[in-house]
């Protein structure tokens, strides 16, 4: 049986996803605060602990995707190529080193779940929004003063939303996911009671990217309760500051940092 992941049949065709290398370009909105240090502990699972230096930064962002294999074909037929997300992203330490995590993220595709599965990334089903930017007509330029929009909705119910105001060109584009990305997968163990069939901690990050011009905002953020999630646990304590940049990446597989975790 062929394929990378489900569902796998004799050619293949029909695996959600083909394997890797990933490629990506993508318009990054990026929103930086400081939240409770302890509710981000909290979300940080053994081995992993606090970040020694602000550990209570906490990055929302919202991207809009344009994602590929190696053959290129899935840009030409855009389905399966665009996508929207947006992810929670904290730092971490493990081993002396500083790692970003994504702790919540939420997609509107399903191949975008798939990689995530692979990945360690926590997806869900969600609504995401943010405006484009276009040098005609009324959309904002990439500019002083260009203002965007940003939302995110789960279940029918509005979990974020966010307005950034560009201010000027940056030298980076924010702090806090920044890092090489540490996250768990776990598989459930099938037998009621038995352990995690997998539990690993695992590293990962882009093997190429390239970015445009970061620009630097102020941002308006608001985090929203909902029955079924707890972003808005992570209350908006203190501003940091707001990005937009432009990248582009390519995932390519990660290392494990330890198993049955």
């Amino acid at each position: 049986m062929q394929g990378f992941l489900y569902p796998r049949t004799p050619s293949g065709r029909a695996a959600l996803v083909p394997p890797p290398p990933w490629h990506y370009s993508g318009d990054l909105l990026t929103v930086e605060y400081r939240t409770d240090p302890a509710k981000v502990a909290a979300l940080l699972p053994a081995p992993l602990n606090p970040a020694p230096e602000d550990p209570g930064a906490v990055a929302v962002i919202w991207a809009d995707w344009q994602s590929c294999s190696d053959s290129r074909a899935e840009l030409l037929d855009p389905v399966r190529s665009q996508y929207k997300e947006c992810f929670v992203v904290v730092r971490c330490e493990f081993g002396g080193r500083i790692y970003s995590r994504c702790v919540y993220i939420w997609v509107d595709k399903d191949f975008a779940i798939a990689r995530g599965l692979h990945q360690g990334y926590p997806k869900k089903l969600g609504s995401i929004h943010q405006t484009r930017p276009h040098p005609h007509g009324p959309a904002p330029r990439i500019e002083a003063g260009a203002r965007f929009g940003a939302t995110l909705a789960a279940a029918d119910r509005r979990l974020a939303e966010a307005v950034v105001e560009l201010v000027e060109p940056a030298q980076r584009n924010g702090f806090v996911n920044g890092h090489p990305m540490a996250h768990h997968r776990w598989l459930p163990g099938i037998e009621r009671g038995t352990p995690d069939a997998l539990a690993q901690l695992i590293a990962s990050g882009a093997a190429s990217g390239e970015a445009g011009q970061p620009w630097r905002g102020t941002a308006e953020l608001r985090l929203f309760e909902a029955p079924t999630e707890e972003l808005a646990d992570l209350t908006v304590e203190e501003p940091i500051g707001a990005y937009y940049c432009q990248v582009g990446a390519t995932w390519d597989g990660g290392s494990v940092l330890a198993e049955r975790v």
